[in-house]
């Protein structure tokens, strides 16, 4: 089974204020040393448990492409331990290890070689490297005419060929069409229930949430969060926003959700509620009931423009449905502190049965990231349950009406 554990991780680049320095360090023995590190990373400790899934988000520059390439071994940490248990595949930059001018099979018998296979082995493997692929006769041009999404494809078939125990996938997943995405996450969904423990690297929130059992953010090339992928992500991306002004901060509900609340402040969300037909607070809907979400604003500076939006999402923080003003062309303009904005939004409750939450945000325009003067999740936590509609299965009621006809009469068939 597969186990990592990293301890005291870090890693230093060395820095020189020229290339006399270099030189002169390498060359002169005792001489005082001419350069200082750069650390990409710092002070790294976690472990990840067999058949555990751990994410790792950040900004670009904050260490995860090189904590990666560290645990795998492409590049020597600086100083701390790194240990491993199992059988290692690891998905790193796009077509690592192809050479140009070979074929698609050669390559895909040289990687699965680097990954410890036998080339028998591999040729057993080769069909179903192949139907995974999908990239036809180009299995046998040189990799050289490849597109990205086809180098992708090969080399995600290649690294996963066989289980491994250890599964780490860097950003190149996100290259390529959205079938093969699908594809690929339900292999590594499958490798996950089958007991490979999983490190992935990705900007896709849904992804993580849907993936992963936690996840680390990693901010300055130091762990800045370990937590669950839900509490983190919505850290993560509240550090995003516009930070000029900005507050963050993370505090835990009476139900145990960590709530994240980031914003300039020059306007507050006041009360959230959810209304039935008769304009009472409830936490719990029908299906198939109309409801209202009720949200007041304060108004706390003058604002030349201002945007509300929601977002309803599901236990494991998956995006449900997402609307604002901007998009519906209701924004309101020129606002003055002290005034106050009472936001009723009318729907018909389509969402199946379960728990659900309600994030919120209000911004110049269409994205908290321009402007951010209040993102909350965790604005409202509501309920739903069906005893008035037919037992359906999944996420999304649709209130299908079905028409059945029958006949005894043979199919004709028409004349072309």
């Amino acid at each position: 089974m597969g186990h990592i554990r990293v301890t005291g991780l870090g890693k230093a680049y060395k820095q020189y204020p020229n290339r006399w320095s270099r030189l002169a360090e390498w060359l002169i023995p005792f001489s005082p040393m001419r350069h200082h590190p750069h650390w990409v990373l710092q002070d790294v400790n976690f472990e990840i448990a067999p058949g555990e899934a751990v994410g790792i988000v950040g900004v670009n520059g904050a260490g995860k492409s090189t904590l990666l390439k560290m645990i795998t071994g492409t590049t020597q940490p600086t100083c701390g331990q790194i240990r491993l248990e199992g059988r290692v595949a690891a998905l790193l930059e796009l077509g690592m290890g192809f050479h140009p001018d070979f074929t698609g099979r050669q390559n895909a018998v040289m990687a699965g070689q680097l990954l410890g296979m036998q080339v028998e082995d591999i040729a057993a493997l080769m069909p179903d490297i192949e139907r995974f692929a999908e990239i036809g006769e180009a299995i046998d041009h040189p990799v050289r005419t490849y597109s990205s999404g086809m180098q992708m494809r090969l080399a995600f078939s290649v690294a996963t060929a066989r289980r491994p125990d250890i599964l780490i996938v860097d950003e190149a997943l996100s290259v390529g069409d959205a079938y093969f995405q699908h594809k690929s996450f339900d292999r590594i969904r499958s490798f996950r229930k089958a007991g490979t423990t999983l490190l992935i690297v990705s900007h896709d929130r849904s992804a993580i949430q849907s993936i992963c059992d936690s996840a680390i953010l990693l901010e300055g090339g130091r762990m800045a969060m370990h937590d669950k992928p839900e509490a983190v992500m919505d850290y993560y991306n509240a550090l995003l926003a516009e930070r000029e002004g900005q507050t963050v901060r993370q505090e835990t509900l009476a139900g145990g959700q960590v709530q994240t609340v980031s914003g300039t402040g020059e306007a507050g969300i006041l009360s959230v509620r959810l209304l039935d037909e008769r304009e009472r607070a409830i936490d719990a809907a029908e299906v198939g009931q109309p409801v209202v979400l009720e949200v007041q604003v304060e108004i706390r500076q003058d604002i030349e423009r201002l945007v509300l939006g929601f977002m309803i999402k599901d236990r494991l923080g998956q995006a449900m449905y997402g609307i604002n003003t901007h998009r519906q062309n209701q924004a309101l303009d020129d606002l003055r502190a002290g005034e106050r904005v009472t936001y009723r939004f009318a729907f018909v409750m389509g969402l199946g049965k379960g728990n659900y939450s309600v994030a919120l945000s209000l911004s110049r325009l269409d994205s908290h990231l321009d402007r951010n003067f209040e993102w909350r999740d965790y604005g409202l936590v509501f309920h739903v349950i069906n005893n008035r509609e037919e037992d359906f299965v999944g996420c999304a009621w649709l209130g299908a009406r079905t028409s059945i006809s029958r006949s005894s009469e043979p199919l004709v068939e028409r004349a072309p």
